[in-house]
Parts: C-alpha cells; structure tokens; sequence
C-alpha cells in the first residue's frame, strides 16, 4: 500500500507583526520589524528590555473573561491561531468523522507564566501550600492540544511535541505522518509559546543568548550580519491544518500547497550550541529531501532557522552548503525571525506559514536588519536582504533547530492534480 498524499487546506497566524495570516504575510512581505520594548513587565533590572510581543491580542474579548483566566497565554494564542486556520479551511466538523482527525501541537516551554506566577506567589506566603487548582492543567506543554480537540470534538491522537525550537517542525511531521500512513484524515497542527516574561527574559539573558541591543529594537534581530549579537525573544502561534488529498477533495477544499516530507535527527553535541560544522541540520536536511523524494536541485527556497546568534547562523549555512553545493547560488535563503523575532516551539508553524505563503505569491520574504557583511559568508549567497524579491517557486524547504540538539525540517510543494 502506497502512501497518502498529504495537503494544507488551513492557516491561522497570530504573531508579532499581525494577528492573522493576512496582516503577517503583508508586514513579511514589507519588511516590517515586531521588535520593541517590552510592555507586559518592567525590564528595569534586566539586561535585555525589549522582545516582539504580540500586539492587541484580547484574550477576555476572545475568549470571556471566565475562560481566558483558566488559560495560560500560550493556550490562548492556540486557540485563537486554530480558530483562523479552522474558519480558513471551511471546516465543519458535525459532517466529518472526528475520529479520524487529531490534533499534534508543539511548544518548548509551554506555560512558563503559569508556572512563575504561582511559585512567586508561594514564596511571598508563609509556606503553606496555597495554588490555584488550576495551576497544573494551565501550565503543562499538552494542554493546548487538549483544549482544540475539546473546543471541536476531536477524537484521533492527541498529543504535545517538545523539541525545544524545532517543536513545532514535529508536530507537523507526526501529523503529515499519521495521515500519510493512513491513521487519520486530518490534524490541526502547529505550536504556540508565550514567554515574555521575567522568567523567560531573565532565563535566557543569562545564557546570554539573547540580543541586549537595547537602544535600537527594531534592527536587533540580525541574521547573518557581522554584527548580530542574539536572538530576539518572540511568542505567538501557528496553524496548520493538514489533510489527507482525497478527503480535502471530497469536501471541495482549497489547497494552498502539499507537504512532502520530513526530517530530524540530532546533533548530539552540546547541551545549547549547534555542531560547529553544522553536522546535524546538515543530516536534517538531507533526511527532509530523501522523505520527499527530492534532491537539493529541486529546492527554490530555504526558510532558514537564522536566529542572529553569533555561533547559530554560520553553522546553518556551512550545512546548507554542504547540503546543495552548486544550488546554495541558484536558491533564496532568508530568515523570517528577522522580522518575528525567535517563537521557539511556535517558530516551525509560523515560519511553515511563511514557506507556504511564499510558495502561493511567488515571493521571497526578506531578511531585514543587513547592515555589515559577514566575511565569513560567500557573497555570492542570496540572503535576500532588507528587500521581498519575487521568483518563481515551487517547492521550499523550512528548518528548524533546538536546544539538545534537536532538528526537524519540512518540505512543502505547489499543489498538483
């Protein structure tokens, strides 16, 4: 028996330059930076003081007050990405079977403001055990696939990926993969993450990870620039609805473009760096293009992981080089988190997103923010910087890299009969 063909019929988008999946493609498309200082705490002690929030996300008007208590910001932002991509897809789940259609979700942290809360609010007490009962179900990494397929009726798998940065690339790979072996018609997948907060900024700045360039935000974010110096913390969601072909046509659904493949392995290197030589997300992407079928000649682009960490980027391209050879000259390279800052378990999905969009208009988001070339990068690379450049595309590739070393890369195709 054959495998299934795997379709995207769906996308819901909230992120830090647009609440739905118009508004982010338009602000991608333009260049336009969601980094600015932080609003949701006072950073005056902290080293880095700005991240790309989510801006006017109202999660009482969404959800009612009640409800949106119950939740933790990254589940909100779940819910409310799902429901775009769910609308999107013309889904009506009373004239389908739900037993057949699951929801995989990614997210590397999951609810780290839950957590923060209730423990500071322990330590200002005088020991006794006073939590909120739902303090548990509010922070655990798979609650937000709980919550889809409780709002919707879903009753085929249901689960959480957590693969740090790389999360959300696997849940769409068990999803493709679970469809393709005919175990399900359908998956609501992607990731979601939401720590912008004094434990997350805090975490991360002191690894030094993070980009302190305090008096300039907007222009933080700096893949590939000789003068990158961290990522730019981010949060938000990603949806993507994936189907098996001959059910989206049975019920007469659009379809934006066809997954293809999947890969991961592990760099099994180092607790946070990448491989030096960029062995792992070199192995990843060979792996992608062996599931689908392709080789390195037939990728018009790369979404690249990219996320202006002085170690971070060169490794991906030494890969990305090791990879396509001759082709890295033919090929767009860009890095969406120039513009989204770095999503971590929510990155895959949205970027998947940005893949899938770039497939559809024949455009290439930029990477904004060039300001000084690296010597260390061939110049004759197409980074395509600071300006969307339009070409002809037809199948793209997006990788995603996590601490532990974890990698996962997808490969979608324009959609043909």
């Amino acid at each position: 028996m054959g495998f299934k063909r795997v379709v995207v019929t769906g996308l819901g988008a909230l992120t830090p330059i647009g609440n739905n999946v118009s508004e982010y493609w338009n602000s991608l498309i333009n260049g336009v930076s969601g980094a600015a200082m932080i609003k949701s705490f006072d950073t005056t002690l902290f080293k880095t003081k700005f991240a790309c929030e989510v801006k006017g996300f109202d999660a009482d008007a969404f959800l009612g007050r009640k409800d949106a208590r119950k939740l933790d910001p990254f589940v909100q932002y779940a819910l409310y990405s799902t429901e775009e991509a769910v609308k999107d897809a013309g889904l009506d789940f009373s004239k389908l079977d739900t037993s057949r259609i699951g929801v995989i979700w990614g997210s590397g942290i999951g609810g780290l403001k839950t957590f923060l809360d209730e423990v500071v609010n322990f330590a200002k007490g005088d020991g006794s055990p006073r939590f909120n009962p739902f303090f548990i179900p509010k922070m655990i990494a798979d609650i937000a696939p709980g919550h889809i397929s409780i709002k919707y009726g879903l009753r085929g798998p249901n689960f959480s990926t957590v693969s740090a940065c790389a999360s959300s690339n696997n849940s769409l790979i068990d999803s493709f993969n679970y469809i393709r072996l005919g175990k399900a018609n359908m998956f609501i997948s992607g990731g979601s993450e939401a720590i912008i907060n004094e434990a997350g900024i805090g975490g991360f700045n002191a690894m030094h990870a993070l980009s302190v360039r305090n008096d300039d935000p907007a222009t933080a974010s700096r893949p590939f620039d000789l003068d990158r110096d961290g990522f730019v913390a981010g949060e938000g969601a990603g949806t993507i609805i994936l189907e098996e072909l001959e059910h989206a046509k049975a019920r007469g659904a659009k379809i934006y473009a066809e997954m293809m493949g999947g890969g991961m392995s592990a760099d099994a290197y180092h607790m946070t760096a990448p491989h030096p030589d960029g062995l792992g997300a070199a192995l990843v992407m060979r792996s992608a293009l062996e599931d689908a079928g392709l080789t390195p000649s037939d990728i018009d682009y790369v979404n690249v992981h990219g996320t202006s960490t002085p170690i971070g980027d060169p490794q991906e391209i030494k890969a990305i080089q090791d990879v396509f050879g001759e082709d890295i000259y033919r090929i767009n390279i860009s890095s969406t988190k120039s513009m989204t800052g770095h999503l971590l378990g929510a990155a895959g999905a949205v970027e998947a997103i940005a893949s899938i969009l770039a497939l559809n208009n024949g455009i290439i988001p930029p990477t904004i923010n060039h300001f000084t070339d690296d010597p260390s990068f061939d110049p004759k690379i197409n980074f395509t910087f600071n300006k969307a450049q339009k070409r002809d595309i037809n199948i793209v590739q997006s990788n995603g890299f996590g601490f532990g070393g974890h990698n996962a890369s997808v490969i979608f195709k324009k959609y043909e009969a």
